[in-house]
This record gives C-alpha cells, sequence and structure tokens, in this order.
C-alpha cells in the first residue's frame, strides 16, 4: 500500500467549547481517565519537546507521573533534554490516545520538582529502576552494551555495602502549561480543535480552531 493511501475516518465522538470545563486542567483529567477505562496503550507516555542547543527542536517520549497544578515528569538532569531544559526552560509535550481519537497538545515553562518529590518518586520506582538511574550516563555515548552490564555490576556491589540514595542528578520536572489543545477527531478532516489560553488576569481563554 501507497502512503498516500492509508487514512483512516474519525467517527467516535465530537467536542465543543459548551461541552468542556472552564479549568483545562479538569478538562485534561476527565480525558485522560476515559483514556484509562478504553484501555489505551502506554495511556501516559507523552511526546516531550524541547528546544534543542543547536536550535532545532527535540522530541521524545516520556511518561507523565503526576498531575497537579502541572505535568511532572522525571529524568536524568545530565541527559540531553536535562541540558536543554537548564538552557531554555520552555517545552510542549502531546499525548495520542488512537482508541479515543483524540489528541492533546500543552506547552508552557518547565521548573524542577523539590528534591523530596524526586525523592518520594525514586523510592516508589522497583530496585532495578532505582539501579539503572545511577548505572546509566544518560545520552552520552559508550562503547558498548557490555560496558553499561559491567557498570551495572559495579553499581549493584557498590549498593550491596552502602546505602542506595537517589543520584543527584536525577529528578523531577514541572511543566506548568499556558496553553492547551484539545483534538477531536471528525470525519472528513473536520476535526474539532477546542484551545486554552492562560491571560494576564490569570483566567483562560477557550476558543474553537479551525482543523
Amino acid at each position: 500500500m501507497k502512503l498516500s493511501e492509508i487514512r483512516k475516518e474519525y467517527t467516535l465522538k465530537s467536542l465543543d467549547v459548551s461541552e468542556v470545563s472552564i479549568d483545562p486542567l479538569r478538562q485534561f483529567k476527565t480525558w485522560f481517565e476515559e483514556a484509562v477505562d478504553a484501555e489505551a496503550l502506554e495511556v501516559n507516555a507523552m511526546c516531550l519537546s524541547t528546544i534543542g542547543l543547536d536550535g532545532f527542536p527535540n522530541a521524545r517520549i516520556v511518561l507523565l507521573k503526576e498531575l497537579d497544578h502541572g505535568f511532572v515528569f522525571f529524568t536524568n538532569y545530565e541527559s540531553e533534554k536535562g541540558k536543554e531544559l537548564q538552557a531554555h526552560p520552555k517545552a510542549s509535550i502531546t499525548f495520542f490516545w488512537p482508541e479515543l481519537e483524540r489528541q492533546v497538545r500543552i506547552r508552557g515553562e518547565v521548573t524542577k520538582v523539590s528534591n523530596s518529590e524526586s525523592d518520594e518518586y525514586f523510592f516508589s520506582r522497583p530496585l532495578g529502576s532505582q539501579i539503572g538511574a545511577w548505572t546509566s550516563p544518560q545520552s552520552r555515548e559508550i562503547s558498548s552494551r557490555e560496558e553499561l552490564e559491567a557498570k551495572l555490576k559495579e553499581v549493584e556491589e557498590n549498593f550491596k555495602k552502602n546505602t542506595l540514595l537517589r543520584p543527584a542528578h536525577w529528578g523531577g520536572y514541572r511543566l506548568i502549561p499556558n496553553k492547551l489543545e484539545f483534538w477531536q477527531g471528525r470525519p472528513s478532516r473536520l476535526h474539532d480543535r477546542i484551545c486554552y489560553e492562560k491571560q494576564i488576569s490569570g483566567d483562560w481563554k477557550i476558543t474553537r480552531l479551525a482543523p
């Protein structure tokens, strides 16, 4: 089949300004819960896009781990994305739930979460993941898989003798949104798009966008 012939008609649901919450985070929680109920694959997976040090956009999939007044994810602060967020603390995240024919795009300012928040999540992870955070020099070039496995053994031996702590180079970020767009697939590519934009007053302006 030719790529140009691949298409899907979206028919499941609709979305209107009159139907959404005045609070975009509440609206997101509603859609997230519906995605969970629909057993969406990797429901908390999101594409995180940062501003590369070379000026190019840079994207990868990370996992949403908390939703409060922002969207929280965890990573190595010394990784490529960590360095990019240090230089340009702005990013966008995108969720796609094909089971519901829905997408949510979010952009905003990014800050590190507190040490206590990072500690709490770090120690809730499986032991292997905790050790992995010490093992991987994330985003750096390594010579081989064997090098990584040798480092893993070294770390495992170390923590048989010493208390396992959270690495100082590993922790969380919180994206505080200033713009969100809820996209619902519709027939004939006439999709529904509802946009929230944060105003200086702190209120949210809600508008419909053309598909």
